[in-house]
């Protein structure tokens, strides 16, 4: 590593640590009116914790300090990722379709961390080339750090959109299961919400998590009709709204609800029978790739082989 390299490197991490002091410096730092009045607020009795439903992790011994450190520029950065990306409402129904689990502020973290992953696979390949002189050049290692922020921000998101898939795959595969099930209560004499509840107990997937929620806001105020609607808000399957939709109706109207739970449930039978179907013939056109271009050459080879050496040995 030549001399101007070293002094380059050294002024630029010095520079760098400069801006980051005057930057976060309490001159330069915008102070939040929540900032103002904490110290105010400190002795007020700590909340319950029967109140928070989120859960709560052992932080190990060594990892705490660094996460008390860490949290405050994560919430900034995650700050500036959401006002850059824009797009909460439509963010928050992909995550509420994902499951709830996970709030903006969390997502946007989490965006920010996988940034920071992708970047330093760019910043290590160009510490590597100013210290030892190998590696792709200067320009190639800083391209490299952009596309590696963008990747883990594109990344994380990709991943929700995967969560999302596989949430409504299950689903989908308890729905018809479900559906019987309250077919058979409401046969059986109880009413929608007495099936609703009996059904939610008895099932532990997605779906039945959903129907919980939905109990839960008619028990909070609604009626029965929006808690049933909600389900339908919260997700994006086709079958899952027609049922929601069909079993509004019902109630409703005041139209028999077995015929039409039993009805939506062999529609969704045969929905699932067609998914099948699809699945099957993309997996059938899937499996020519290796056969055509791996089975047929190597045993066209192996039928061939013998007699073309057996035409050279005749043609010497």
């Amino acid at each position: 590593m030549t001399t101007v390299a070293s002094g380059a490197l050294i002024g630029f991490l010095v520079g760098l640590g400069l801006v980051i002091i005057v930057y976060r410096s309490p001159r330069a730092r915008r102070i939040h009116l929540a900032d103002r009045i904490d110290p105010y607020l400190r002795d007020t009795p700590t909340p319950s914790r029967l109140l928070d439903d989120r859960p709560r992790g052992v932080p190990r011994p060594g990892l705490a300090a660094v996460e008390a450190l860490a949290r405050p520029l994560l919430a900034d950065a995650a700050g500036r990722l959401d006002r850059f990306l824009g797009g909460r409402a439509a963010l928050q129904r992909r995550l509420t379709q994902a499951g709830g689990r996970t709030s903006i502020e969390e997502f946007r973290v989490q965006q920010v961390i996988c940034a920071a992953s992708g970047a330093l696979i760019g910043a290590f390949l160009l510490a590597l080339r100013a210290l030892l002189g190998v590696g792709p050049p200067a320009l190639v290692s800083v391209a490299l750090i952009v596309a590696g922020t963008a990747g883990g921000v594109v990344a994380r998101d990709y991943w929700l959109s995967r969560a999302i898939s596989e949430r409504e795959d299950r689903m989908l595969l308890e729905f018809p299961t479900i559906a019987e099930l309250l077919a058979l209560a409401v046969t059986a004499g109880e009413s929608a919400i007495g099936a609703l509840e009996r059904v939610s107990r008895l099932t532990h997937g997605e779906l039945g998590r959903e129907l919980r929620l939905a109990l839960a806001d008619a028990r909070a105020g609604a009626t029965l009709v929006q808690a049933l609607e909600g389900i339908a808000a919260r997700t994006a399957l086709a079958p899952l709204v027609r049922f929601v939709d069909g079993m509004a109706v019902a109630i409703e109207r005041g139209t028999p609800l077995a015929d039409i739970l039993r009805a939506q449930a062999v529609d969704a039978r045969e929905a699932g029978k067609r998914q099948l179907l699809e699945a099957g013939g993309r997996k059938e056109i899937a499996m020519m790739i290796p056969v055509v271009f791996l089975v047929l050459p190597t045993t066209v080879i192996f039928a061939f082989y013998p007699a073309l050496v057996s035409f050279t040995v005749i043609a010497q």
